[in-house]
């Protein structure tokens, strides 16, 4: 890892935690339902979406004071699409980042319910930002809303789930990736654009970027699935081949995945320098989340 990099987020990191802990904790609300929120959210992850917003900020030269509660927020929509994923009616998994998955701790009941709580206050953290005008908030809560709903998201997770009885393209394969995994990291670059009150073309090269990491990210996840091992992913590897799911190896081979991967990134950065030649953390992240081992 870049030391830019490695200093970047050693200095984002911890806040980033205290602030997800710090919101859990204030909701008023059963014990064994902020238990069992803190359990997957303080869980561990790279945290790769609200480090995007920071880096967005980073490259634009801003900085903003609810910047580390917008990417808490998205931090709480990614947990509870994990939560839900995991579930036996779904991906069925006992493991996530190396511990025990949250149905298998509290049960599918209480899991389930630790997903909504997780979703729903998300979107009041960013309607309550005190350094935000009125209509910078309503952008946000409805572009959070699109990327993480049924015209992003959860839609993106009903292709997947319809596309694993058939055989599908490779365009069709990036539309659900585009939708399940993409989005809502587009959604963490646009916001750092919006906090940074950037405009016209510096937000559609960022919003290109955005969506080519997004699909590059996943390549990667299909890779992993096959050369990585359970130890080093936290979760149950080589489950993808198992059940004979559309991934990109799958479709275009193991090396044509991985050329794939290049290609999509070499447009994310093309993107970046529409802006500026030198894009610093967001390069480096780029690099990053392409070569990582879980």
């Amino acid at each position: 890892m870049n030391m830019n990099l490695k200093n970047f987020m050693n200095g984002h990191l911890p806040l980033i935690e205290k602030e997800l802990e710090f919101q859990i904790q204030s909701i008023s609300a059963p014990q064994p339902l902020k238990e069992s929120m803190l359990y997957s959210v303080l869980a561990g992850g790279k945290r790769i979406r609200p480090l995007f917003l920071l880096a967005v900020l980073d490259f634009l030269n801003e900085q903003h004071k609810d910047a580390y509660t917008i990417g808490a927020a998205i931090e709480m929509i990614h947990t509870y699409s994990l939560i839900h994923d995991d579930l036996p009616s779904m991906d069925n998994d006992d493991y996530r980042r190396g511990k025990l998955t949250n149905h298998k701790v509290y049960g599918e009941a209480l899991a389930i319910l630790a997903g909504d709580a997780l979703l729903t206050y998300s979107f009041g953290m960013i309607s309550r930002l005190p350094n935000l005008n009125s209509d910078s908030k309503l952008d946000l809560i409805q572009a959070f809303s699109q990327a993480s709903g049924a015209e992003g998201m959860v839609g993106g997770q009903v292709l997947d789930m319809e596309s694993e009885r058939k055989k599908i393209s490779v365009t069709e394969l990036e539309f659900i990736h585009k939708n399940k995994t993409g989005a809502l990291l587009e959604f963490s670059i646009y916001a750092g654009a919006i906090l940074a009150n950037a405009t016209g073309e510096k937000v559609d090269a960022l919003k290109n970027y955005a969506r080519h990491i997004g699909i590059a990210f996943q390549i990667q996840d299909d890779i992993l699935d096959i050369e990585g091992t359970s130890e080093t992913l936290g979760k149950t590897a080589g489950k993808d081949v198992a059940s004979d799911k559309n991934t990109y190896p799958a479709l275009l081979t193991l090396q044509g995945a991985k050329d794939k991967k290049e290609w999509h990134i070499n447009q994310a950065l093309s993107s970046l320098r529409t802006i500026n030649e030198e894009s610093g953390i967001l390069d480096e992240l780029a690099a990053y989340i392409i070569n990582r081992s879980n």
